[in-house]
């Protein structure tokens, strides 16, 4: 096994966009260090293959639209014995008292929902390069659709995530009214760990 670990390469700079709390939750995550740096942080594979589901006579994918967008049409793939899978709840920019953090910030609670979604994989063992399917719910798709997008973009061009997850962005009322964005997912794992 390859034990050596590389540098995250650069991959851009914040400019003034970036809110002061967008800046703190990608720190937090990893992929932006102290000069303000946006970092590529290495890519894992899946714990479990996945292959794009395509048809490319009728539709390309979204990466390759005239504004990319960061979705694949379907994956596919195939559960073995002792494989499992995690289904994650929608989650949203709340710490870790169920209080709302970047009131009225979108862009900071994208940031905060991907952290929180980031540490419940994690939790499991899991990264997001073994998600294959999220539902994103956006209280207002109108206004905010286009700074989620390039969020997503550049959150899964940090991780190297590919292919990408299927997904589907949908407007929604959320549970609370401060709340702008919630994310839900699911992961194919490998197979749990026997018991030490």
């Amino acid at each position: 096994m390859d034990t050596t670990t590389r540098s995250p390469r650069v991959i851009g700079h914040v400019d003034a966009a970036f809110s002061a709390a967008e800046r703190a939750e990608m720190t937090a995550l990893g992929l932006l260090d102290a000069e303000g740096r946006i970092l590529e942080v290495g890519k894992r594979p899946p714990q479990v293959e996945r292959q794009l589901v395509t048809s490319h006579d009728v539709l390309n994918e979204a990466y390759h639209y005239a504004l990319p967008s960061s979705f694949s049409r379907g994956l596919k793939v195939t559960i073995r014995p002792g494989q499992r899978i995690l289904w994650l709840s929608g989650t949203a920019s709340i710490d870790d008292h169920g209080v709302t953090v970047c009131l009225g910030d979108f862009r900071a609670q994208l940031w905060r929902t991907y952290r929180n979604l980031t540490r419940l994989l994690e939790s499991e063992g899991a990264t997001w390069h073994d998600v294959v399917r999220t539902s994103c719910y956006l209280r207002d798709i109108e206004r905010d659709y286009d700074d989620f997008n390039r969020v997503r973009t550049l959150f899964f061009k940090c991780l190297q995530v590919d292919p990408l997850p299927a997904s589907t962005g949908i407007q929604a009322r959320l549970c609370r009214s401060d709340l702008l964005i919630e994310i839900e997912l699911f992961a194919v794992l490998g197979a749990a760990e026997a018991p030490r």
